[in-house]
């Protein structure tokens, strides 16, 4: 694959992201956007946060992604009780009296934490090491994570008694953040008529993991013009008090706005979702269509805007018009 020229990656990219896609939806009925910004994550180097009630499948979509990536996978599950020795690992006392570090659950391609919000900040600090620097320490020794990483959560909004809000800091590293609705009527009857019988899809491996890490190389290779790095940039300063791009929705109804992360994962996801679509450089429809689960996770309503029933997509949406 190194051979190729990137106009040739791009397009490989958009056929095998097809196949994968095609590989997904012999198990998980609809959820098309949620696959694709799932997979978009994935091969953009970023990390997702999964939100959405009980029984939507979603611990079932990141077990079957992982197969159809043919990479490793590891589900922690969050509890109060969970220690940060859960997660990373602990040195033990061999039989010869040599402090041995056993690796935990975090040392694999595919991390689903489950119900992230169920545990305290300490436990929940575990995992920011590893989602921004790719490394774990441990007794004063780091470990590198193997490539590609990928820490997919998950999260029930609904339920609030016995969680742990996510600290903004944490809630930052995730470059997307997806929401899971209820499937269609249709949808539904193809999901009951699936699981209640003998249905048990073979799924293939599409890809590895030396793949995976040459399309991320060749995501960050895309051009992008200059309108639309302009583009972004001003998208998110919009969402600030103290820039001069400040807009007047901002000023009604947002608490706080978005930082440069945010700015940086546009560009990201937009060349991503250029190339999935076989386009060889993003416009700023491209950044458009990641903006929701980009932003919507970094811009915090104030009282009014709860109170007058001002959703975030609908400020995304104005500050995007």
């Amino acid at each position: 694959m190194q051979n190729l020229t990137d106009k040739e990656g791009v397009d490989l990219l958009s056929k095998k992201y097809n196949a994968i896609s095609q590989e997904i939806h012999k198990v998980i009925v609809g959820q098309e956007t949620v696959v694709r910004q799932v997979l978009m994550s994935i091969f953009s180097n970023g990390h997702s946060l999964l939100v959405g009630v009980p029984g939507l499948a979603k611990t079932l979509l990141v077990q079957t992604i992982s197969d159809s990536l043919g990479l490793g996978f590891k589900r922690i599950q969050f509890t109060p009780d969970l220690m940060p020795s859960d997660i990373v690992g602990s040195e033990i006392l061999d039989e010869n009296r040599n402090f041995k570090f056993i690796k935990g659950p975090i040392f694999s391609n595919i991390i689903l934490a489950d119900e992230i919000n169920r545990t305290p900040p300490k436990t929940q600090a575990a995992l920011l090491e590893a989602m921004q620097e790719k490394t774990v320490t441990a007794a004063g020794h780091t470990y590198v994570l193997e490539k590609p990483f990928f820490v997919l959560a998950t999260q029930n909004p609904i339920e609030q008694e016995g969680t742990y809000p996510l600290p903004e800091a944490q809630l930052d590293r995730f470059m997307f953040n997806i929401w899971l609705d209820y499937p269609s009527l249709e949808e539904e009857i193809n999901i009951v008529k699936n699981t209640t019988g003998n249905f048990k899809p073979q799924l293939n491996s599409i890809l590895d993991a030396a793949e995976i890490i040459y399309f991320q190389e060749l995501i960050k290779r895309l051009p992008v013009p200059e309108n639309v790095f302009e583009y972004a940039v001003k998208l998110v300063a919009k969402t600030r008090k103290s820039s001069p791009l400040c807009h007047p929705l901002t000023e009604k109804y947002l608490e706080w706005g978005a930082g440069p992360r945010a700015s940086q994962n546009l560009i990201i996801g937009a060349k991503c979702h250029a190339a999935i679509n076989g386009k060889y450089s993003p416009d700023i429809e491209d950044v458009k269509a990641v903006a929701y689960p980009i932003l919507r996770h970094r811009i915090v309503r104030n009282y009014k805007a709860e109170a007058e029933g001002y959703s975030i997509e609908a400020i995304i949406d104005a500050l995007m018009q």
